[in-house]
């Protein structure tokens, strides 16, 4: 393949470097293109645009690939753990078993948060919406560790940084989960691991003794590592956008979290949850609305269904199955809407229409599934979404500062008027 690609520009021809990624992705090198010919890219959304070179996540959608730094993601899944994922992500190795006590020491004895910050907590209405209550927190916390809104921390600074983050973060969600229901907060305990200290915190009560159930904890572990990581998504281009201008990295995680609450974002196994309630609503009939769904002029959509990354399969759906048929058959819950949910997963494995416009079940229909199983409400799905995609924010944020990249400026193609001269308001 030639090292170099030509744009012809009238008379003019400009020669641009071809660079070619690890696993064979190529792009066109237009850094110089502007001081070359004046001329900017017009790219809405950046579906083309590559703003980054990153050694942390390979996606290939067409083929149904995730890797995490290598590591495919069917083999993490079913050997790892979320935590040793978490320690991939941020330093490019899995673990020796020495880092690894030591890296989930570290985060087990900062689980705790200030308890100033329950201040501000109690401030928010019990209908706040968790994702702004998550969004505002994070910010919060910064001003509690002032040591991290220096741009030029040590190396150990922003390692202790990254780990009070993802400590205090399960804590703050479950705080957001026990002010939803009323009930009053839980301490985080030691003895647990990461997961279990969450659900913990999150499920347990004062007037009685919880014990994680294990087929939970690793329901919940392997969905927190399918979240971990998804490349430059919406929510982590946010993260790296709002980081290269040396924003700390509460900001830049508070900025994700704001990023992933959009709906098109991080709210689809949400969706899903309400999708199927509305077919509750209506009878149950699921046959009935697969029919809407495969007609043209109805604007009823199933979701939950296909990706517009993933064009054949999403790998993560595969492997969270599984887990959530186990959580189902654990806890033998009794819902109508989950008994929907199975009867749709069957009409789209077996329906035609479905199978060959590959609309398969996709992880937000598998993951809204066992949420609502675990016993979450609904508007907490966005909030779960964001505490598996932390190590991903703080790997790609500790990259961006690494790699010393410049302070993100997109250009744009102006549409507006063209010069005019201001009238007297009189005279108007």
């Amino acid at each position: 393949m030639a090292d170099k690609a030509f744009i012809k520009l009238g008379e003019k021809e400009v020669e641009l470097p071809i660079y070619v990624g690890t696993e064979g992705e190529e792009s066109i090198d237009i850094n110089k293109l502007r001081d070359l010919t004046g001329f900017v890219t017009l790219d809405s959304g950046y579906k083309n645009t590559g703003a980054t070179k990153s050694g942390i996540t390979f996606l290939d959608g067409e083929l149904g690939i995730l890797r995490y730094r290598g590591y495919p993601i069917e083999q993490l899944a079913e050997k790892s753990n979320f935590m040793e994922v978490a320690y991939l992500l941020l330093y490019g190795e899995l673990p020796t078993n020495d880092q690894f006590v030591d890296f989930t020491d570290r985060i087990t004895h900062h689980t705790l948060v200030h308890e100033d910050v329950k201040q501000f907590f109690d401030g928010f209405p019990s209908n706040a919406h968790p994702m702004g209550q998550l969004c505002s927190l994070m910010c919060t916390l910064s001003s509690f560790y002032p040591d991290s809104l220096n741009p030029n921390m040590s190396k150990e600074a922003t390692d202790l940084t990254i780990i009070r983050i993802l400590a205090k973060m399960a804590t703050v969600v479950s705080w957001i989960h026990k002010k939803s229901v009323g009930h009053p907060i839980m301490y985080p305990q030691n003895k647990y691991d990461y997961v279990s200290n969450f659900l913990y915190m999150t499920f347990g009560m004062r007037t009685e003794e919880y014990v994680p159930d294990p087929v939970v904890v690793d329901a919940l572990d392997k969905l927190l590592i399918l979240h971990a990581d998804h490349e430059q998504n919406c929510s982590t281009s946010t993260v790296r956008m709002v980081g290269s201008s040396q924003a700390n990295a509460y900001a830049s995680v508070a900025a994700g979290v704001a990023a992933l609450w959009g709906p098109l974002h991080g709210g689809a196994n949400q969706q899903v949850i309400e999708m199927l309630e509305i077919i509750k609503a209506d009878g149950g009939n699921v046959a009935k609305f697969v029919e809407k769904a495969k007609d043209k002029n109805d604007n009823f959509r199933l979701m939950g269904f296909g990706h517009r990354v993933y064009k054949n399969f999403d790998s993560r759906a595969k492997i969270i199955k599984e887990a959530c048929d186990n959580v189902l058959n654990k806890l033998g819950v009794f819902d109508p809407v989950l008994d929907i949910a199975k009867q749709l997963e069957e009409v789209a494995l077996k329906d035609p229409y479905f199978v060959e416009r590959k609309l398969y079940p996709n992880v937000d229909f598998y993951s809204g599934i066992i949420y609502r199983a675990i016993g979450f409400p609904t508007e907490m799905f966005t909030v779960l979404f964001a505490l598996g995609r932390l190590p991903g924010w703080l790997s790609q944020w500790k990259e961006m500062r690494e790699a010393n990249e410049p302070i993100g400026r997109p250009r744009q193609i102006y549409t507006g008027p063209t010069v005019r001269d201001y009238t007297n308001i009189a005279i108007r």
